[in-house]
């Protein structure tokens, strides 16, 4: 069976007249007639015909399901999936992890901007992280991570977190939210 949405899967929502369009695709597809599919649906043609142009603004879904029957249809209805956020802890451990021989784990990542305590053999891994990422990813990464913290705690340990990797302050500055 062919869903006859497929080619509708960037849209919130399809209109009844689209349906028509598609089922005279389907019907044209298989070589049948107005009269056919019409009689084989228990419809009369004109009411086809009007469904197919897009006049008929209401029609039944029984009437519709018959007429993809006969066509070797079917009509899905699916919850709309949600587009994902970009996971801003992954992103920030792995771009952070690119020139070491071991990684910085997302769980140490998370660990040290939840306590500004930073790990003496990970002090280069943040280095790295904070002076050389996007500043889009080091914005996503304190947004993500402040969700689950108090109110300024976060910005907290981001200047002890920068003070203790040597960072001046003003290439902190560069990767806190504005």
């Amino acid at each position: 069976m062919l869903n006859i949405f497929d080619i509708k899967a960037n849209q919130d929502t399809v209109k009844l007249e689209e349906i028509g369009h598609e089922i005279r695709r389907a019907r044209l597809a298989r070589g049948l007639t107005q009269a056919q599919l019409a009689s084989a649906a228990k419809l009369t043609r004109t009411t086809l015909n009007q469904f197919e142009n897009g006049v008929i603004k209401d029609l039944g879904i029984r009437k519709v399901e018959a007429l993809l029957d006969q066509l070797g249809l079917v009509l899905l209805v699916e919850q709309p999936l949600q587009p994902s956020r970009p996971d801003f802890l992954r992103l920030a451990s792995t771009a952070a992890s690119v020139s070491f021989r071991t990684a910085l784990t997302e769980r140490e990542l998370l660990h040290a901007l939840l306590t500004g305590k930073v790990p003496a053999d990970r002090r280069p891994h943040l280095r790295a992280l904070l002076e050389e990422s996007p500043r889009a990813l080091l914005t996503g990464l304190t947004q993500q991570v402040r969700r689950w913290m108090k109110p300024g705690k976060l910005e907290r340990n981001l200047n002890r977190i920068a003070a203790t990797v040597g960072l001046s302050e003003s290439a902190s500055n560069r990767w806190t939210s504005d």
